[in-house]
């Protein structure tokens, strides 16, 4: 991280709080886009960005803002809230898209209690990598359905979390949180597991074989599927339609 911008994580909450301190331009931009992304990937019911101590000397980097608030309404549907920008930094806030993507509010209770109440509904796990996992797994996917009434995707969601957990149990052997977020018009499902190996669908293995067609299968049922890094793991995630 650039010696000239300080990102400090506060994520005791549901609510992840960024606050930034320094000189933010095109160079260290990048810092904060690495930090934001990595706080998302942890998958929080929201994301604020304290923008009280920071020092814009570029107007074209407050874009990582607008480009990470883009990013997440797509995956993981975190909403983000800036919040306590200077007056000059509000000025050039206003003039860029970032205000069009990314709200922005007067301090930073003001922001949390708005990034709070715009947060989707969100059911997490934490699930430890033995045989039992899978079950449990479609246990909280029957739950999540029924009370955010789409039954109808309890059948298919149930098997791409249980390919997801399943990989895990197989592969990664660590400890795992399992997350199901209604957006519509998807459903998201997630795990999060120790292992900074990525997931890959293989797709030249011996039809003959056994397994190793999981992910070819999470492929096949979602919309969209993907892995990133999240902390010293990963996180591998799928959207399934919930129109």
């Amino acid at each position: 991280m650039s010696t000239r911008i300080r990102c400090e994580v506060r994520d005791e909450s549901a609510v992840t709080v960024v606050r930034l301190t320094g000189a933010l331009d095109l160079a260290t931009m990048r810092s904060v886009h690495t930090v934001l992304d990595r706080c998302l990937a942890a998958q929080p019911d929201a994301l604020v960005v304290d923008l009280e101590k920071l020092d814009v000397t570029d107007p074209l980097a407050l874009s990582v803002f607008a480009a990470a608030a883009r990013r997440a309404a797509d995956w993981p549907a975190v909403p983000v809230v800036l919040c306590a920008p200077p007056p000059e930094t509000a000025a050039w806030l206003a003039e860029t898209t970032a205000c069009r993507v990314v709200p922005v509010r007067r301090d930073c209770a003001e922001a949390t209690a708005l990034a709070g109440a715009v947060a989707d509904p969100r059911l997490r796990a934490r699930l430890e990598p033995v045989a039992g996992a899978c079950r449990r797994a479609r246990e909280l996917v029957t739950d999540a359905c029924t009370r955010w009434n789409i039954p109808e995707l309890a059948g298919p969601a149930s098997l791409v979390l249980s390919e997801l957990v399943g990989n895990v149990v197989r592969h990664a052997g660590t400890p795992m949180q399992v997350t199901l977020t209604l957006r519509r018009p998807y459903l998201r499902v997630a795990v999060m597991d120790g292992s900074p190996a990525d997931a890959r669908a293989v797709t030249d293995r011996d039809p003959r074989a056994e397994g190793g067609r999981g992910l070819m299968l999470v492929r096949e049922l979602t919309q969209r599927w993907g892995s990133s890094p999240a902390g010293s793991g990963k996180v591998v995630w799928a959207m399934l339609p919930a129109n």
